[in-house]
């Protein structure tokens, strides 16, 4: 366009030049200059929970989703229907169709939830599983986390034209002139909301994508993400190559990674490039936590009772403020009180048991006033508090000079120079890991279910790998997944946060579609999407939530232990002995491994058997879509629970309160968060939740936004929301296309 206005510019007749202006403006505003593509007719979605009534828009439900009737008129249930072009008509049993809804349709979403799985009943971190569409799932999403996503991992179909994907209901294949442009339109209107998601300030999408797409997709993010640092690294997923026809033989995939803000890969001891070029000899000190990892008697209270102190934290700063001694064994750490305006941090586990620091409460203090120890982040949500310091060999360099201290960041930790050869490396656009190859994937599956349910799994490995780049010094990340497909993402979460006793959550999201071979036959036998049948082998129900389940307590589908183990699955461990403790307190030896092509620093694992699972919970729910009316009247304050749960932070399990117990007010400290629903007792609904030091969120249901502000500006809590204005003002889905 500059080109154009340029030339415009040296046409000297002003009638001319000012007619030819007006003709170029309005030719900008109806074309793309850049990426061009259609944007074809809106997406729909069915609304499998909506009855049929008069005046409905409906589909068949083995039709095309987009192929819209009205009805008319029900008869002995019978659906007089005119289809949306007005010329036919048509009798359609009402069990033959299902209710649709455009983009741009006002609907209302809520959370059914239909299961849930618990390994860690002391913990309150749960992770969620959606199943939706994920255009509707992102605007609920939107709405819930807006800006406080840390990191999007996402495995859209890669549009190969072999019945991997579907727009508006219907399979796209190669013979579709529109398959390059119907692809971008649908990831268009995703990526606009998953960069509504993530926090501006430091966060990162990463996109993985084959040949197909990814030159589109490169285009498509520069535009949508045009403030950002976008870079395409190559993952080999296979040495021997897939083998194409006519082409070269497939080795690499492509994953984009967008990073927003101050978002940057973390240096690794592998620069990824397979050619054993680590840094051996690299970054003079490496930064340790400071709470005691592993589960032997050495690593907890009861062994090391020394090493078990409360850290104090301010609690309107988060900072630090003083360190406690060790209470005797016998005396509960709850009764400890912390100093006024502070709450206690103690060196516990994922599960909540109570382990230990690596230090002693004096030496603790030495190394925080001369900066080889920082605090890291702090979770009062969790009472937990990240330190980061460093072992005495390394302290020892920089106190003596050896390294040399350029300054200290706001948090105090040290700024150190970087000698030539650190210990870490900045690791290269081509990543050639052995266990990042497509076999890791499918093996893994094939572990868990007895048969295949799945095509194309992810390595696991290379998951964990791309995301703890930019989310492995962030214990308390926000990780979403809205193409879950096997649940990949979030398993590598768990896997994750058993490494480093992170506290990362999940959330993950699919539609619960079978595949095209299954819908045959499940037609030809009577069966409609939404019959239980169907939905029993839809990919969210048949694959990603038993994946979920089975891999947090290490079982197979058939409920028998997995007989593998994280350590010598992934072929980058190497053994070693390390010195441990006994249940009585006896020194003893156990193998250990430690990782060649580690992400982590110094990162020792105990052998991980995936017979042990995962300490951690996951909530499995269902989008649905209620009635505008019921809402606003109050008739489904139950169905609204999980949304407002997940709003309030998804701590702790999720709340199923029934209508009788919600009569003026109701409160939970399990969960952080408290409902107005009757004005008049607020009162005592204010006394409730000033004296409660854990209630966080509060839901208040008013329809007068004076008496709203009113109410909020007397409560102590960080968040405050008015119901149900706020939901139906934020919920008006497809509105803001």
């Amino acid at each position: 366009m500059a080109v154009i206005h340029e030339l415009l510019s040296r046409v000297d007749n002003e009638e001319l030049r000012t007619r030819l202006e007006e003709e170029i403006n309005k030719i900008s505003k109806q074309k793309k200059f850049g990426l061009v593509f259609e944007e074809h007719l809106p997406e729909c979605t069915p609304l499998y929970d909506i009855p049929v009534k008069k005046g409905a828009v409906v589909a068949k439900k083995n039709g095309n989703v987009s192929d819209m009737y009205e009805v008319a008129s029900i008869q002995d249930n019978l659906a007089y229907c005119i289809h949306q072009t007005g010329k036919e008509t048509e009798c359609i049993p009402i069990n033959e169709l299902v209710c649709v809804a455009q983009f741009g349709e006002p609907i209302y979403p809520y959370l059914q939830p239909l299961d849930s799985v618990c390994n860690a009943p002391d913990s309150n971190l749960w992770h969620t599983l959606i199943e939706a569409d994920n255009y509707h799932a992102l605007q609920l999403l939107k709405y819930l986390y807006s800006g406080k996503v840390d990191c999007i991992y996402i495995d859209p179909p890669y549009n190969t034209r072999d019945k991997d994907w579907k727009y508006n209901n219907d399979y796209v294949d190669s013979a579709d002139m529109y398959k390059h442009s119907k692809w971008l339109s649908m990831m268009e209107k995703r990526l606009k909301l998953a960069k509504s998601l993530l926090n501006p300030k430091e966060s990162v999408l990463i996109v993985t994508i084959d040949e197909k797409e990814y030159l589109h997709l490169g285009c498509l993010l520069e535009e949508l993400f045009s403030e950002a640092n976008i870079q395409m690294v190559s993952n080999v997923i296979s040495r021997k190559g897939s083998m194409r026809r006519n082409e070269f033989s497939r080795c690499v995939e492509y994953i984009y990674f967008v990073m927003i803000g101050d978002a940057s890969p973390a240096d690794s001891t592998n620069d990824m490039s397979g050619t054993g070029n680590e840094a051996n000899n690299a970054e003079p000190v490496t930064w340790q936590y400071l709470k005691r990892r592993g589960t032997s008697l050495g690593a907890s209270r009861k062994g090391r009772p020394g090493l078990f102190y409360p850290i104090f934290i301010n609690r309107l700063t988060g900072t630090f403020h003083s360190v406690g001694t060790p209470p005797p064994i016998d005396i509960d750490r709850r009764s400890i009180l912390p100093p006024d305006g502070c709450w206690a941090a103690w060196p516990l586990r994922p599960n909540g048991e109570e382990g230990v620091w690596q230090v002693q409460p004096s030496r603790l203090l030495e190394q925080l006033d001369d900066g080889t120890c920082y605090l890291s982040s702090v979770d009062e949500f969790t009472e937990t508090a990240q330190f980061l310091y460093l072992k005495n060999q390394d302290r020892q360099k920089v106190l003596s000079g050896k390294v040399k201290v350029l300054g200290k960041e706001p948090s105090g930790k040290l700024i150190l120079e970087k000698e030539e050869g650190g210990k870490t490396v900045r690791p290269k656009d081509v990543w050639v890991v052995e266990s990042h190859d497509a076999t890791h994937g499918s093996n893994l599956l094939n572990t868990i279910f007895v048969n295949k349910r799945f095509s194309y799994p992810k390595s696991l490995f290379a998951e964990k790998d791309s995301i703890n780049f930019f989310v492995g010094n962030k214990p308390n990340a926000l990780i979403l997944d809205f193409f879950a497909g096997s649940g990949t993402t979030l398993h590598a979460v768990n896997l994750l946060n058993a490494e480093d006793g992170g506290h990362r959550r999940c959330i993950l999201v699919t539609n619960n579609e079978v595949s095209a071979s299954e819908a045959k036959e499940l037609t030809s036998k009577g069966f409609h999407p939404g019959d239980a049948e169907w939905d029993r082998l839809g990919i969210a129900r048949y694959v990603t939530w038993p994946r979920t389940v089975c891999s947090i307590l290490g079982t197979n589908v058939d409920g028998k232990p997995l007989d593998s183990d994280y350590g010598t699955y992934h072929s980058g461990y190497v053994e070693f002995e390390e010195t441990l403790y006994d249940e009585n307190g006896k020194e003893c030896k156990k193998n250990l491994y430690i990782k060649k092509d580690k992400i982590c620093d110094n990162e020792r694992l105990s052998q991980m058997k995936m017979s042990d699972g995962f300490k951690a919970n996951a909530v499995f729910f269902k989008l649905g879509f209620l009635d505008k009316t019921s809402i606003s009247l109050g008739r489904q304050l139950v169905e609204l629970f999980p949304v407002l749960w997940m709003k309030a932070g998804a701590v702790g399990p999720c709340p199923t309160p029934k209508m009788d117990e919600l009569n003026h007010y109701w409160l939970s400290e399990d969960n952080r968060m408290g409902v107005l629903i009757d004005s008049a007792y607020f009162a005592d609904f204010a006394r409730a939740v000033n004296s409660s030091n854990k209630i966080t969120t509060v839901f208040i249901i008013t329809d007068y936004e004076a008496e709203y502000q009113t109410m909020r500006n007397n409560l102590q809590v960080k968040e405050t929301y008015q119901l149900y204005r706020d939901y139906l003002d934020n919920f008006r889905i497809n509105q803001r296309r």
